[in-house]
């Protein structure tokens, strides 16, 4: 009885030293950030709309946090500090039936914010595009346009910049082209809307 408990403890043992060792613990997931790089303003959703109410009448924008992160967030900042409300749509450039019109915060600013070419984004300057206006290379902040027409000369490697780098596509119009086309109408001098539309609000949709 003795040497049969032996072989049944020594036969366990055995068995035991020759298990699968217990898999290691898995590290944790690494939080998505919650800041951009270079400008440190929240990360933006993939996607999200925009209604901007002027005094002609509401345009809807969805815009594009995947493939224009950086200035889309720039966007949302100026919204959600309600900087935009009463800016106003004060440009407008006509090229035949084509053209855009342009917005801004007025003398309400933020820093410059780093450049997103299409040739990065993948995005165009096509009808409907909001983009934003810039002088040099990372010099964008407060200015923003809609294209009425596709002007895809204003896409990097177009004509529209010396340094070919174009403006950033961060999004479109998904309604309310009429009222961007009414402000396109509107009596301009010298590129100037001589009547600016006001920006009565700007804010987040579902």
């Amino acid at each position: 009885m003795t040497r049969r408990l032996f072989l049944i403890l020594t036969a366990g043992a055995l068995l035991a030293g020759c298990s699968k060792p217990a898999d290691p613990p898995k590290p944790a997931a690494t939080p998505a950030p919650k800041y951009l790089p270079d400008t440190g303003l929240d990360v933006p959703p993939d996607t999200v709309r925009v209604a901007i109410e002027t005094s002609e009448g509401e345009i809807v924008l969805e815009l594009d946090g995947k493939h224009a992160p950086q200035t889309t967030a720039n966007f949302l900042h100026y919204v959600d500090t309600q900087k935009l409300d009463n800016g106003t749509f004060y440009r407008a450039i006509r090229a035949g039936d084509a053209g855009f019109i342009q917005f801004n915060s007025g003398d309400r600013t933020y820093p410059p914010i780093p450049h997103e070419p299409t040739s990065q984004t993948g995005l165009s300057h096509t009808d409907g595009a909001v983009s934003t206006a810039r002088y040099a290379v990372g010099t964008a902040s407060n200015e923003f346009t809609i294209c009425i027409g596709d002007m895809t000369y204003l896409d990097a490697g177009g004509t529209a910049t010396p340094d070919k780098q174009g403006y950033a596509v961060f999004g479109h119009v998904v309604s309310g082209m009429d009222v961007v086309k009414h402000i396109l109408d509107s009596h301009i001098r010298d590129q100037a809307i001589v009547k600016p539309v006001i920006i009565t609000s700007a804010h987040r949709i579902s």
